[in-house]
């Protein structure tokens, strides 16, 4: 199975995301990604988060990702 590794900066995060808790950020985009059937696994590093998952899920994660004003 292909997988599609997105990196989103933590300084680019929008308003409503706390930036100081990056672990919290990981673990809200992670469930919502769960919640539509996406089985990605989020996680934060240093700079940036760092969202793994199947490629063919790849247009479905980019629809939830829009919704959290991600991307």
């Amino acid at each position: 199975m292909a997988t599609t590794t997105i990196r989103i900066d933590i300084d680019t995060l929008p308003d409503h995301l706390d930036r100081s808790r990056p672990n919290v950020v990981a673990e809200t985009i992670e469930t919502a990604l769960r919640e539509d059937g996406i089985k990605a696994d989020c996680s934060d590093l240093f700079s940036h988060l760092k969202i793994d998952l199947p490629t063919d899920q790849l247009a479905a994660a980019s629809a939830v990702l829009v919704e959290l004003q991600l991307i």
